[in-house]
């Protein structure tokens, strides 16, 4: 009976949830190959992949991609990508999967590549060498020679000088390009998946964003949250912040508050600066603050800004987002968070007060 449900549940996700599945996509993709019954999910993951494979290699969960599920990539005959950057791709998941390599290549010892090679061991041989250019087997293959089997090193070096010769190695045929094209993307994907913000939570934010009345549906969503910065990659400091999100115009900042269900966050559609001398402001009557409908928090709260002349503030090195100097922002760390109403925005939470973080993102928001 066991077969049957996942079979039902695998159709269920494939058929009314395709906008979850993308806004998700590496974790399910994952998933799919930790059990041979989540076949249809597999081909539905790799239908999507062979056409955008960025959206596995570019991901944050690459370097934890299970094994097998990368091999079933790398053998793929359609994957749209340039085998140089296949290789490349599949050298950082193999440092990510080998303990103590030192991060200058030049002081690598013998033991050192050998993990590596023993780290790949069944990756390298669906790697398609003779399909990369000579300087690029020079420039990036080269510094790697010592993970290859030593028929494949000379038998690239062989084609490079004299390539009518015959050789031993099995020549991988080049992946097949295609001009076909997935359909025209109506939903948003927020790249790379949030661990605050769902694709329900997009929708509301561009329909603030917009001034609709009404919430885009989740295939009508007009933009993409492309991540920015995220705390616990990043760092919670002002300086990473600004390292990081500075000079960069329509961003969205959203934080999980530290033992509550509550994500709150706004909306500048300005850039973030460091401000001059005690700080300055910058207007706008487009910037929000917000509450999200998350767990036991059962409405969202909007909060347009009302004294559009201090709608930013742009403080010191040492300090984050704030709007307005107090309504809402963060000062160094992951501790010290604040908010109140009466400074130019409504409140978006009953009590002003400082108050620390679990995570907290900023996201770029681009029209699609």
């Amino acid at each position: 009976m066991f077969p049957e449900l996942v079979d039902h549940f695998q159709h269920i996700l494939i058929d009314n949830n395709a906008s979850w599945l993308r806004l998700n996509f590496s974790r399910v993709y994952q998933i799919s190959f930790q059990s041979e019954n989540f076949i249809d999910l597999q081909k539905f993951c790799n239908d999507i992949i062979v056409k955008h494979p960025r959206m596995i290699f570019d991901s944050d969960d690459f370097n934890i991609l299970q094994e097998n599920a990368l091999i079933a990539l790398l053998k793929n005959d359609n994957l749209q990508m340039e085998e140089l950057e296949i290789w490349d791709k599949v050298i950082l998941w193999g440092k990510a999967k080998t303990a103590n390599l030192p991060p200058n290549l030049k002081e690598w010892t013998d033991d050192n590549f050998k993990a590596l090679k023993n780290s790949l061991l069944n990756c390298l041989p669906h790697i398609r060498y003779f399909q990369i250019s000579g300087e690029d087997v020079l420039k990036k293959i080269k510094p790697y020679r010592n993970i290859l089997e030593e028929n494949i090193w000379d038998d690239l070096m062989s084609k490079l000088i004299a390539p009518n010769l015959p050789i031993t190695s099995l020549i991988l045929p080049p992946r097949k390009k295609t001009t076909v094209q997935l359909p025209p993307r109506k939903v948003s994907i927020i790249t790379p998946s949030s661990s605050i913000i769902t694709l329900q939570h997009a929708a509301e934010i561009s329909s603030w964003i917009d001034r609709r009345s009404a919430i885009y549906n989740d295939t009508e969503i007009p933009y993409e949250f492309k991540l920015l910065l995220r705390g616990s990659r990043d760092g919670f400091t002002g300086e990473t912040f600004h390292r990081l999100c500075d000079n960069i115009p329509g961003t969205v900042v959203a934080a999980k508050v530290n033992g509550t269900d509550e994500i709150l966050g706004g909306y500048n559609p300005l850039i973030w600066k460091v401000g001059n001398g005690y700080g300055e402001f910058a207007t706008t009557a487009d910037s929000f603050i917000f509450s999200l409908k998350n767990g036991n928090i059962n409405k969202s709260i909007l909060s347009r800004v009302t004294k559009t002349s201090n709608a930013i503030y742009y403080g010191s090195m040492s300090q984050g987002a704030w709007f307005s100097n107090s309504a809402f922002g963060c000062h160094n760390d992951a501790n010290s968070w604040y908010h109140s109403s009466g400074y130019g925005y409504g409140p978006i939470r009953s009590i002003n007060e400082w108050f620390s973080v679990d995570e907290y993102e900023v996201f770029q928001i681009c029209k699609i």
